[in-house]
């Protein structure tokens, strides 16, 4: 496959599909089933009030191993802050071109060929979500419990710059605490008073020196919220934040560290009250990761580079459900969650070799 037709990822760009714009997202859910359903996949829906709906394409099933290819069809630009599509000889340019229509475009290829080749298509599913720019707090127990039914998962986020998959994320978690203190007048009754602000100051230097660069463990108070006016002392504060974490003991050790800090109180008087918690947890690189990489590799005649990344996706949640996941299998782009995203032409034909080869391994079997 030297050349590829873009004019269907095209109309899949061109439709808005921001998470909060259910029709939307709905109508590119709608788009790609009529990509997919000639190919004989049965289509399960999982209609939703507040997104849109998550689509679980099956295919039948034979004796042997069993994959599912899992994406997500809602971006992060709201109608009229960035729409449209173009290419050039190089790239191609819109909202989603590399997170992750791009990918779902590839996924969509490779089953294609594999479809024309063999006629049939087994053991290969496929499910897209359309909350996972927003944390996928609807679709993530949708996601489990699917995951579970599989042997290996592969997930189409964009690829590393030198065409890397991914083989660890960084766990994420966000939280909040509310302090209360007592308002008091700051010239006549300032002893009278509790400062929720000041015991939000002690709070942040002690959460942020939790973070350990070298461990990868982060946390990072984003907001902080706070009092009435200069003549008050704040009877109420609140701070936001979030850790990163690259294994399961740094992301037991920053929970208690946290939970100690929320129960100490450095003003005395306030009260203090953790909310929040794992949005998705780490995933690390496993052994049977390792070793379902060199079968790739064996079956399709293609080195694989591996990276890690800070950022979280789908595939955490998929590798905490104990399913061996890799991810980064779109095409390479630059600029997402940005007016600027674009994806590299020759790295689509890259990834849709990639990916019919290791479908092919899997129909005939060889895993």
């Amino acid at each position: 496959m030297n050349k590829l037709n873009y004019s269907e990822l095209s109309k899949l760009i061109q439709v808005n599909s921001w998470t909060k714009n259910k029709e939307g997202v709905d109508l590119c859910q709608e788009i790609f089933a009529k990509w997919l359903k000639p190919l004989d996949f049965e289509i399960k829906v999982y209609k939703q009030d507040s997104i849109g709906d998550i689509y679980h394409y099956i295919s039948p099933k034979k004796d042997g191993k069993k994959v599912l290819l899992l994406g997500h069809m809602d971006t992060v630009f709201p109608p009229g802050s960035f729409e449209g599509f173009r290419e050039d000889e190089e790239w191609i340019y819109g909202p989603g071109v590399c997170d992750m229509k791009g990918g779902l475009f590839v996924a969509y290829n490779a089953l294609k060929k594999i479809k024309d080749e063999f006629d049939a298509i087994y053991n290969i599913d496929m499910l897209i979500v359309s909350d996972e720019e927003t944390g996928s707090d609807i679709s993530k127990d949708i996601t489990a419990k699917v995951a579970k039914e599989y042997d290996y998962c592969l997930v189409y986020e964009a690829a590393g710059k030198n065409l890397e998959i991914v083989n660890a994320r960084k766990g994420v978690g966000t939280f909040f605490i509310d302090i209360e203190g007592k308002a008091a007048h700051a010239g006549n009754r300032y002893k009278e008073g509790i400062d929720a602000n000041l015991e939000a100051s002690y709070k942040l230097q002690h959460l942020v020196a939790l973070t350990d660069l070298d461990k990868g463990t982060t946390l990072n108070v984003g907001k902080i919220e706070g009092g009435i006016g200069a003549n008050t002392i704040s009877p109420h504060a609140k701070l936001t934040f979030e850790i990163r974490y690259t294994s399961i003991s740094e992301r037991d050790r920053v929970l208690k560290e946290i939970e100690n800090i929320v129960n100490r109180s450095y003003v005395t008087g306030t009260k203090s009250t953790l909310s929040g918690g794992i949005q998705r947890d780490v995933m690390q690189p496993t052994r049977e990761q390792e070793e379902f990489i060199k079968k790739i590799e064996d079956f399709t005649g293609i080195k694989l580079k591996t990276e890690s990344r800070g950022g979280v996706s789908d595939a955490n949640i998929v590798a905490s459900a104990g399913v061996v996941v890799l991810d980064g299998f779109g095409p390479y782009g630059i600029g997402d969650h940005t007016i600027d995203e674009k994806a590299l032409k020759s790295s689509f034909i890259q990834r849709i070799d990639l990916s019919y080869k290791i479908f092919k391994a899997l129909i005939e079997n060889r895993f």
